[in-house]
């Protein structure tokens, strides 16, 4: 069964350029009858089988950043946290074992709490290797330009060709500056 996200528009706060893309938040992903969390693999696997790889593990930074080269995803195996996605002036997503938010490039993402056994595992489109911004003085417009230099992905990190993701991305707004 496909679950829709949550797709959240955030726009640039000055800082955080964010990204005319919606954040995606898919909650339950999990899949099965018992309802159970599954471990890291089910979302490093799942992620690969839909061309999401350079899989990582571990948790969110607890500082603002973002990727101005690639969008990421970031699938819940424990724990449960709250998340600040796009800046300051963005919102704040409690996420919880067996969800997932994928950012788009520019997104500025932060833990701000967390359980002790939070885990993550992140993943980006073909593999890309990410850069880190963190919304300092300088990094702009470079970044601006990146962020608009990258591709939509071709798949949706959890449900591949035919997922949410392909068809939400696929007609963005403009990107709106502050």
């Amino acid at each position: 069964m496909t679950r829709e996200p949550e797709a959240v528009p955030v726009p640039d706060d000055g800082t955080i350029p964010n990204n005319r893309l919606p954040f995606l938040v898919y909650r339950a992903v999990w899949s099965g009858d018992d309802g159970k969390p599954r471990g890291p693999e089910w979302f490093e696997s799942r992620f690969a089988a839909n061309g999401w790889t350079a899989s990582w593990r571990n948790g969110v930074y607890a500082y603002h950043h973002y990727h101005s080269n690639t969008h990421e995803v970031l699938g819940v195996y424990a724990g449960r946290a709250v998340v600040r996605v796009g800046g300051e002036a963005g919102f704040d997503a409690e996420i919880r074992a067996g969800d997932v938010v994928v950012i788009p490039a520019g997104g500025g993402h932060k833990r701000i709490s967390s359980s002790r056994d939070f885990g993550v595992v992140g993943a980006y489109p073909d593999g890309a290797s990410c850069d880190m911004r963190y919304g300092k003085p300088g990094e702009r417009p470079s970044a601006d330009r990146a962020i608009d230099a990258v591709a939509l992905p071709r798949t949706d990190p959890i449900y591949g060709d035919e997922g949410p993701l392909v068809r939400i991305w696929k007609d963005p707004p403009p990107r709106r500056s502050t």
